[in-house]
């Protein structure tokens, strides 16, 4: 049996020039970002077609909680393993010689998948009125009827889903970003193809077969990646990277149980509010997304290969190379995301007229859509910082610690959602606030962590970057706003044409 790479040999120690890493994750960083413009293009997509044919009705909110419950699966197994433990294990079995062993563990973590989500699926399909209920029982009988028929349809996907995740996590590790970087792409493109011509003709149920279909088409994109590997159906209990997988992920695994659990109850609280609190919670939450993905998200998943195995390296040149590369990181994170929080800030309401009031999507929809995004944006630039605090961690083989905080953050979650109920009503914007305030605990408990563990990230930079960035964001914010009430107060010769004037 193979031991894992040693990485304190000499003679295994790589050239690891700092400019020419940081040079490697900015092209890196170019192709995610690139992958998540098309796939948040097509997001977008997706919603417009949703939102021309079923509005915010309470058929969205079925298929929104029908689409959720595969989503949290993937969450809970390969989504939580690909940043938290594939990148970091895979990593270490990168180099040529070590390739073999790469693609037993990949076959053992594949055969894994198919044992344990097989009989998740047969039971899902089994029960899943009940598991509708548990969600989303504030919704009307006949929207939860609607719900459960749309989960028996999404639930294979959750196979498909596991599978592509794994094979992206070992083409991440092998720096292969092209294909992985358009995984949320061909999501999103199953989508909006079945609605656009089946909407019609099957109503939602469209909606439901094109995410199954996006699932499928994940993991084709993946297969010419994986060409030339020897992959197959195999067990190996004892291999010592499954080991570390297993040690690296089961802090992740039950952070995230306790996180399908919160948000399973943010779900019924919502549902509780209205049929369609749930579909104005995802229009917003996809126009958030949409910024928030091609800063963090991309930069995030670019340093982590180059942050594992500098972490592996601090025996020799300490945690200078690993600090410098996060906080450059961080500080082009917050360069990008202040300034497209602000001007997504003012001009929600345009954005939301644009993209969404089409067909069956109402005024009322554009107004409830547009308040909820504004909340969203609370805590936009404390959730983008934390993504690369958290890889940080996962770099560092520290899982522990992102998932205790986050237990943390699911209890705070729910004190700030549910302190307001004990006075009146529970509304809407209690559980988006409540958000918020979750986000900015994580990020900020995330960073004096790691600042205790590893030391400083240059924090002067970064401040000093921030402010220069919000004075830039502030005056480009003043000239948005001015262009924007002078393009409100022309008469356009129709309604579109104003929208994106104004945008």
């Amino acid at each position: 049996m193979s031991s894992n790479p040693d990485f304190n040999s000499k003679e295994n120690l790589p050239h690891d020039p700092l400019p020419e890493e940081l040079a490697s994750v900015a092209r890196a960083a170019s192709i995610i970002a690139i992958g998540n413009i098309i796939s948040r293009v097509l997001g977008l997509a997706r919603d417009i077609a949703k939102s021309y044919y079923f509005g915010a009705t309470g058929l969205v909110s079925a298929f929104n909680i029908a689409s959720k419950i595969p989503m949290w699966f993937y969450d809970l197994l390969a989504g939580g393993m690909i940043n938290a433990a594939l990148i970091p294990v895979f990593s270490s079995y990168s180099r040529s010689e070590n390739r073999s062993e790469l693609w037993l563990i990949t076959s053992f973590l594949l055969t894994l998948c198919v044992a344990i989500l097989t009989p998740i699926v047969i039971l899902g399909e089994i029960f899943a009125e009940q598991i509708v209920w548990l969600v989303s029982g504030g919704m009307t009988f006949e929207t939860l009827e609607v719900t459960a028929k749309l989960l028996r349809i999404t639930l294979p996907a959750i196979l498909f889903l596991n599978f592509a995740g794994i094979l992206a996590g070992l083409l991440y590790s092998l720096k292969r970003f092209a294909l992985p970087a358009f995984n949320a792409a061909m999501f999103n493109l199953g989508i909006v193809l079945c609605t656009v011509f089946f909407a019609e003709s099957l109503g939602v149920h469209a909606l439901a077969i094109g995410l199954l279909a996006g699932s499928v088409l994940q993991v084709a994109l993946q297969l010419p990646g994986i060409r030339g590997t020897k992959l197959s159906l195999v067990v190996d209990w004892h291999h010592p990277a499954i080991r570390r997988i297993a040690r690296l992920y089961l802090p992740i695994a039950l952070g995230l149980i306790v996180d399908m659990i919160s948000r399973g109850i943010s779900y019924r609280l919502a549902s509780s509010t209205g049929d369609q609190s749930i579909a104005w919670m995802d229009y917003a939450t996809t126009i958030m997304q949409f910024p928030l993905g091609l800063t963090s998200t991309a930069i995030s998943i670019a340093i982590l290969p180059t942050l594992a195995r500098q972490a592996h390296w601090t025996n020799r040149s300490g945690n200078k190379d690993f600090l410098e590369t996060l906080s450059h990181a961080l500080r082009l994170v917050l360069v990008l995301i202040v300034p497209a929080t602000i001007g997504l800030l003012i001009l929600a309401r345009p954005v939301v007229e644009l993209i969404l009031e089409h067909g069956d999507f109402l005024p009322k929809d554009t107004e409830m859509t547009t308040y909820v995004l504004r909340l969203y944006l609370i805590g936009i630039i404390a959730a983008a910082l934390d993504l690369p605090l958290v890889n940080a961690f996962y770099a560092r083989q520290e899982a522990w610690t992102p998932a205790i905080v986050g237990v943390v953050g699911v209890i705070v979650y729910l004190a700030a959602a549910l302190l307001p109920s004990l006075f009146r009503p529970m509304q809407l914007g209690d559980l988006i606030i409540a958000n918020a305030i979750q986000l900015c605990y994580h990020a900020v408990t995330m960073y004096v962590l790691l600042h205790r563990r590893v030391g400083s990230m240059r924090g002067h930079r970064i401040m000093f970057t921030a402010t220069r960035a919000t004075l830039a964001a502030s005056i480009m914010g003043l000239v948005i706003a001015s262009t924007l009430w002078g393009t409100t107060n022309i008469s356009w010769p129709n309604s579109t044409v104003g929208e994106l004037a104004s945008v």
